[in-house]
């Protein structure tokens, strides 16, 4: 069986808060694209075949 502890170090809420890690692979439902809303604009995130990101407007 695993035991998972929580461990609260004093300070802690003092550091700066991470931003938020997203998979590509789910933005993209498992396909190559996303299209991503920021405002009134929206973007095309694409997984390229070398696996990097391009993201155009």
């Amino acid at each position: 069986m695993n035991q998972m502890t929580t461990v609260i170090r004093s300070g802690e809420d003092d550091a700066p808060k991470r931003p938020p890690i997203h998979r590509a692979e789910v933005l993209t439902g498992g396909g190559q694209t996303a299209r991503i809303l920021l405002g009134d604009q929206v973007y095309q995130l694409r997984i390229t075949k070398l696996g990097k990101l391009i993201l155009t407007k």
